[in-house]
């Protein structure tokens, strides 16, 4: 049996089914937004998606196991919302914009904020959280931004003194900030962003 086939087998032998997957992976995401990290429970978690607490075992060691998994699903599901872009060929601000618009946690969760504000609270019980919410859920994000701006520094469209890092995690941060002020009106905040931003890193803002 090669891997992949291995990957859809179960501990107790079973083929796996994608379909019940996504549904227990589905259930774990909204109890991680109701309960938070720490209160929730694989029992509520296979009663709300209504399978048995073995069921669970068989595909998932443990809580954070599960966890992890959720959190890969939702970037995951994400990117599939995106629009059919190839930034590289976009104008330059607009490949910028997008860019910016793609940092948004909520593009594909609108509890999304919610979710990582859990995580954040686990600091100190739990502080592998933070590192699987960095990889699976920040850095995918501000490394396509980085990987935008080097593209329009090979294209002459964006300085080449910039600090491509900083301006990542400034433009990811402005979702927090908007989520936090309470801001209502948050869907042209990926374009505010980048009124404020591109005059100062464009080689000819326009």
């Amino acid at each position: 049996m090669d891997e992949s086939a291995e990957a859809e087998v179960s501990k107790g032998g079973r083929p796996r089914d994608p379909a019940l997957d996504e549904v227990i992976i589905k259930a774990t995401r909204r109890r991680l937004v109701l309960d938070g990290y720490s209160k929730m429970t694989l029992g509520d978690i296979a009663a709300d998606a209504g399978v048995t607490r073995p069921t669970l075992y068989r595909r998932w060691p443990g809580k954070f196991e599960l966890v992890v998994d959720a959190l890969d699903y939702g970037f995951r599901e994400q990117r599939n919302t995106y629009p059919n872009l190839n930034l590289d060929e976009l104008p330059p601000l607009e490949a910028f914009t997008e860019a910016v618009r793609r940092l948004d946690p909520t593009y594909f969760n609108p509890d999304a904020m919610v979710l990582m504000g859990n995580f954040m609270g686990e600091t100190i019980r739990t502080p592998g959280l933070m590192a699987i919410l960095s990889e699976h859920a920040v850095e995918p994000r501000v490394n396509l931004l980085e990987r935008t701006l080097a593209n329009l520094q090979d294209r002459g469209a964006v300085k080449q003194g910039i600090d491509k890092s900083t301006i990542a995690s400034m433009c990811f941060g402005s979702y927090f900030a908007a989520f936090l002020r309470a801001d209502t009106d948050r869907a042209g905040l990926a374009e505010k962003v980048v009124q404020a931003i591109w005059p100062a890193i464009a080689v000819d803002p326009g």
